[in-house]
């Protein structure tokens, strides 16, 4: 099969690729699991905070905003999203709201809007009211349907085995089938150095990082439905609401090798543990739990663009935790370098999500 454009990865990253570069060729989306989102994508928090991240992410995250609210019905669902601290923990709490532009509350506004709160060691709380949920499922399939749309294709159970260079085009093989295509796009998560090592091109140094989630009933039979995000300072734990459900992290980040990530027992339970100090109904039960693996650049910036040795090896890469939030204005970047078109970010911002910086 030829192309114009072979994408490696089925998550958010690749196909909000596809369904932009579909507007410049021939698209192809290569997925090795069963369905799209099947790693990391699959297991996102799934929400839209624009002040979250490095400033290179915020430029994306504002980028985004317009598409989130309004493409295809808009994706996006109030939610809120508030920071709590506990005693000795006032320096870290000032420097969070700062970072992430929260409005100080009292306690009794916390607590009016989460019940379960402790006046016994919750000390301060932030809140940002905009924070919002993100529709992440339906999110994917739109931008693969973009593509599909305009003739590209979307394969799956294709994992990728070999990669050669061969008469000025990319020769690749995955699931049994051969493909080419003039240019490559590496949106493969957290296996984006290997495919790059298999494609020999210089690999940049992605470390995936695990983050472990567990589901719990609602918290002494509360309707959590209306409750915003909670997250501790130095972002130690976060809780979210889900489905009438609490989904609580520890925020782990450990370096692993790539892998169908799952929980780390002994970590999951430490995240627990922080969590439980903070609210005054303890976790009894805990109905399911599962991981995936973020995937970050040495500067904790997204890798977007053409590689600065093989210009038709093209990154998309290190989407981090801020992978949903960023791919609007990521993947409209990444077909504006690919094209040759004008950006509407500005000059530092491109250069600091570029793959030149890392070389």
């Amino acid at each position: 099969m030829k192309c114009d454009f072979l994408i490696i990865g089925g998550g958010i990253a690749g196909a909000s690729a596809a369904a932009r570069l579909s507007e410049l060729g021939q698209v192809v989306l290569l997925e090795m699991e069963e369905a799209l989102g099947y790693h990391a994508s699959g297991r996102s928090a799934a929400m839209f905070e624009e002040n979250y991240g490095p400033a290179p992410v915020v430029a994306l995250n504002r980028a985004s905003a317009d598409y989130h609210s309004t493409a295809h019905g808009g994706y996006l669902t109030p939610r809120g999203f508030m920071l709590v601290a506990g005693p000795g923990q006032e320096q870290q709490f000032r420097d969070d709201i700062k970072e992430l532009h929260l409005d100080e509350i009292s306690f009794a506004e916390a607590l009016q809007r989460v019940p379960i709160l402790n006046a016994n060691t919750v000390t301060h709380a932030g809140l940002h009211e905009a924070a919002q949920d993100l529709d992440t499922d339906r999110m994917i399939q739109d931008f693969a349907k973009v593509a599909r749309a305009a003739g590209g294709s979307v394969v799956t159970r294709a994992k990728v085995t070999a990669i050669r260079r061969e008469a000025g085009a990319w020769q690749v093989e995955a699931g049994g089938e051969a493909y080419v295509t003039k240019q490559l796009v590496n949106a493969a998560g957290a296996w984006v150095d290997e495919i790059a090592a298999m494609a020999g091109v210089e690999p940049i140094g992605i470390a995936p990082r695990r983050r472990s989630m567990a589901r719990l009933p609602a918290p002494g039979g509360n309707d959590v439905t209306q409750w915003p995000m909670l997250m501790g300072v130095g972002e130690s734990w976060y809780a979210k609401p889900d489905a009438g459900k609490l989904l609580v992290s520890p925020a782990d980040a450990d370096l692993v090798a790539p892998h169908d990530a799952y929980a780390d027992d002994m970590v999951l339970a430490e995240g627990l543990a922080r969590y439980e100090e903070m609210v005054t109904t303890p976790v009894t039960r805990v109905e399911s739990n599962w991981a995936g693996l973020r995937s970050f650049s040495p500067d904790g910036s997204l890798v977007l663009g053409p590689d600065p040795d093989e210009s038709d090896f093209i990154w998309c890469a290190a989407q981090g935790g801020y992978g949903f939030q960023t791919a609007p204005a990521a993947a409209q970047l990444l077909a504006d370098l690919v094209g040759g078109r004008v950006s509407e970010l500005d000059a530092a911002t491109r250069a600091s999500l570029s793959p030149e910086r890392l070389r």
